[in-house]
């Protein structure tokens, strides 16, 4: 009670049982000032003793300072609190997403798929219904024709007892009686040669099922390429975002330059192998089994693993890759072409517009106008990405599949005349 009523207005403080800590092993005082030159509580005693001069303050002045300080940490703990619960509610809703994307795809799948068996199975008995009609008509015309013969066959054959008979006549007279009746008899039943053309059969109706196979199978392959491009792109929250400011992509950048060794002998090197230029004419290079020999290709010297971005400077026709290092080198076939088979991707640039390549597959994309384009790898998540590089950084297409193999930056460039079209990397 006399705590409350006194005037000198005592300070109340919750009971400690370190009490001993808040006294002054010195002066036997309570430490009520903090030294900041040394980063200790101290009594006032030492404040004018070993402590003079230092930068003091009292005890409750620095909690209060410290205290703002932890506050500002926490409240960007709690931020970050629930900046991460956000996220992992996005990422359970992109969880729920899926899964029931996923259902309904599949659903619809199976409803698509049984349509086109059923749709089959109905043209299969439309065939067979059609060959058992024609089957029945011809069968039923080929035993008219037979049953006519047969008959015809008879009577020829009596006929021909009637001529023996009377070949056999010997009484002259009779025999003469005879004759004219069995002549006219003879003339009367003798029917015109029937023309039996050798049957066929169905082989016209089982080249046309064998065409039609042919191109299901060719339609079910080029679509099943392009279903399975769609599902590798589809696109989810990673646990690592990939970085969409350009600032942040150059952290990434990789020193890159082209391998002399792999250039087309049409195209011509400079600036420490970063630039590339198509000449339209031959240059002495030496023979070189990596050398591309019809393709006016390069790639780089480097391997890409890991996560990569470079840039790519620009004219007017150019593919912009990335490939593993077995690709074909000799000859113009598919097999060598940069997109244009299963070991290389390829962002093709023509008259401001974009089209995406890969396995000979072109995907065409927004015209945006733009003289450069980043090139964003991270090898491991099978992520390749190629943006528009100017103020802001403007995605163009991306790729979510599996690399089995290092990766090499690839250019392709092409001119006519004299033009001279040259490609920059940047880093």
């Amino acid at each position: 009670v006399l705590h409350f009523s006194s005037p000198l207005k005592h300070v109340l403080v919750e009971p400690s049982e370190n009490l001993q800590e808040n006294v002054c092993s010195l002066h036997n005082e309570l430490t009520k000032m903090f030294c900041r030159t040394d980063q200790q509580c101290i009594c006032y005693l030492c404040s004018v003793d070993e402590h003079k001069g230092h930068d003091l303050v009292s005890a409750a002045a620095e909690r209060t300072e410290r205290q703002s300080e932890l506050k500002v940490r926490r409240d960007k703990i709690l931020q970050k609190i629930l900046d991460n619960e956000k996220d992992v509610k996005l990422l359970q809703e992109e969880v729920e997403t899926i899964n029931q994307t996923a259902d309904k795809t599949v659903e619809e799948s199976e409803r698509i798929f049984t349509e086109l068996i059923r749709l089959i199975q109905d043209r299969l008995s439309d065939v067979k219904q059609q060959i058992r009609s024609q089957q029945e008509t011809e069968v039923s015309r080929v035993k008219e024709v037979q049953e006519k013969l047969e008959r015809e066959i008879t009577e020829l054959k009596r006929e021909d007892a009637e001529l023996k008979r009377l070949s056999n006549t010997e009484d002259p007279n009779q025999f003469l009686r005879n004759y004219p009746s069995v002549s006219a008899l003879s003339e009367s039943t003798h029917s015109s040669s029937i023309n039996i053309r050798p049957w066929r059969g169905f082989k016209d109706v089982t080249s046309a099922a064998l065409e039609l196979r042919d191109k299901l199978q060719d339609v079910l392959r080029d679509n099943w390429t392009n279903i399975s491009l769609t599902l590798t792109d589809v696109d989810v929250l990673l646990s690592q975002p990939e970085t969409k400011s350009r600032a942040d992509f150059l952290k990434y950048s990789c020193e890159l330059t082209l391998d002399p060794n792999t250039a087309h002998t049409q195209l011509v090197l400079s600036e420490g192998n970063r630039k590339v230029s198509f000449t339209g004419q031959h240059q002495s290079y030496s023979s070189h089994p990596n050398r591309f020999t019809n393709w006016n290709q390069v790639m780089s010297r480097e391997s890409l693993t890991g996560r990569c971005y470079w840039e790519v400077e620009y004219g007017t026709v150019v593919y912009i890759a990335v490939t593993y290092k077995n690709i074909n080198r000799a000859g113009g076939g598919s097999d060598c072409g940069f997109g244009r088979n299963d070991k290389s991707w390829a962002l093709y640039y023509f008259c401001d517009c974009y089209q995406f390549l890969h396995n000979n597959i072109f995907t065409s994309m927004s015209s945006l106008k733009s003289s450069k384009v980043g090139v964003y790898l991270d090898h491991s998540a099978g992520i390749l990405s190629f943006y528009s590089v100017s103020d802001t950084m403007t995605l163009l297409h991306r790729v979510q599949t599996t690399f089995t193999q290092p990766l090499y930056a690839g250019l392709w460039v092409y001119g006519a005349g004299i033009r001279v079209i040259s490609l920059k990397l940047h880093f």
